[in-house]
């Protein structure tokens, strides 16, 4: 599956219908979440300048407007249902302009229903696995054929060749695979992105051939877990190897990679990733919680003590390697004892960098059936106390105190 013929025919049919208006149209498009998203959305807008529209960043001017939205975080969602809300007026102001929903939030019943019955003026919804059917959907939105909802299903093969739309360079998302296999219990991923599947490596390296050509020379290469990358391909390939490959792509650039999931981290990626200048020093792995009790009950498929193996075994390696991670503060049962256990690690691994979030509640994932009767006073004091603890180990460093939250 691809850009096919079919929706190729629709891009053009779309291009006719803009071609014969005054000006072309004009589309915003914007963006939540993680870099997945920020990858598809390059891609949202590959295929609208196909169909001819041109772009703006001002949503009142906008004739098409796109929201990519995030499931990850409640907060997010929130976020995301504010900003449609406030369109309305925009709306009001534009009858015809075309509101779109699509993303990880546009894959949940839950969320899709609350824009059904309480956001009449979005006119198209849609979830990940049908973003290479844009074109169709937009023409079948513009025919004003009812609001459109397209958010069954999930997962499915992998569409090459969509057009992308990228930032200047040097910087490029390089997508290597698609959803996730690992359904932990706090988290919608797997859900809404389906199961993983790896782009082919000669579809990769097709890709990162003509950045290079084309000038990018920061390429990071995306997956929700880049280590079990290779799944089912034949013949068989793994995430080590498919680096190696990349490394060896004649030009002048680097490559960095994201996100790594701790239990399939390899030694052979450690190896390949100290045998080869181009990979850039840093290693993003998150831990989400210091406590071997709160991992199980995550299902994290790793301890502990095995995550600072395998940091001890990275940094002897590459002593001057750039670590970041992500925590969850506030799960289900978290006790004192194992917050204080997530404040020891972090002491013991002095990261560059944390992304921090305060626990949210994913309906349809098993943790959210857990009893959770920390206060939320409680988790945003723990909250505070991470926070200050990361900045005090910045500090020492030498570092400016940079905390995500």
């Amino acid at each position: 599956m691809g850009y096919t013929p079919e929706q190729q025919a629709y891009a053009a049919r779309l291009r006719a219908l803009f071609g014969g208006a005054d000006a072309p149209p004009l589309a915003f498009v914007d963006t939540y979440g993680c870099q997945q998203n920020e990858a598809d959305s390059e891609r949202l807008r590959g295929m609208l300048f196909e169909m001819g529209c041109g772009f703006t960043t001002c949503e009142e001017e906008a004739d098409i407007i796109v929201i990519n939205t995030c499931a990850v975080r409640e907060h997010a969602e929130m976020r995301v249902l504010g900003n449609v809300g406030a369109l309305i007026h925009a709306k009001r102001k534009k009858p015809n302009q075309l509101i779109v929903l699509c993303g990880c939030m546009m894959q949940e019943p839950e969320a899709v229903e609350k824009v059904r019955r309480s956001y009449r003026h979005v006119d198209l919804v849609f979830g990940p696995h049908a973003l290479p059917r844009f074109p169709e959907l937009l023409w079948k939105a513009l025919a004003r054929a009812g609001r459109i909802f397209d958010s069954d299903g999930g997962g499915g093969p992998i569409a090459e060749g969509l057009p992308v739309r990228r930032g200047a360079p040097p910087r490029a998302w390089v997508s290597i695979m698609y959803g996730c296999d690992n359904f932990c219990s706090y988290c919608i991923v797997p859900h809404v992105r389906g199961r993983e599947r790896s782009r082919s490596p000669e579809a990769v390296l097709g890709e990162v051939e003509a950045l290079v050509r084309d000038g990018y020379t920061e390429l990071t290469l995306l997956g929700q877990n880049v280590n079990s990358y290779g799944k089912g391909l034949t013949p068989a390939v793994d995430f080590a190897a498919l680096l190696t490959e990349v490394c060896r792509v004649p030009g002048d650039f680097t490559v960095g990679f994201m996100t790594s999931h701790p239990k399939d981290a390899t030694r052979r990626m450690l190896d390949v990733m100290e045998e080869n200048t181009k990979i850039r020093r840093h290693l993003h792995l998150p831990f989400q919680s210091g406590s071997d009790r709160i991992l199980r009950a995550m299902g994290r498929g790793y301890t502990r003590a095995s995550y600072e193996r395998l940091i001890d075994d990275a940094r002897a390696r590459m002593p001057d390697l750039d670590l970041t991670s992500d925590v969850i503060v506030g799960f289900p049962g978290e006790t004192e004892e194992d917050f204080a256990d997530t404040l020891s690690l972090m002491e013991r691994v002095r990261f560059h960098n944390l992304f921090t979030f305060i626990y949210s509640k994913r309906p349809g994932t098993p943790a959210a059936d857990l009893l959770d009767d920390t206060p939320p006073a409680v988790k945003r004091e723990r909250m505070a106390r991470l926070l200050a603890l990361q900045k005090r180990l910045r500090e020492e460093n030498g570092e400016l105190a940079n905390v995500d939250t």
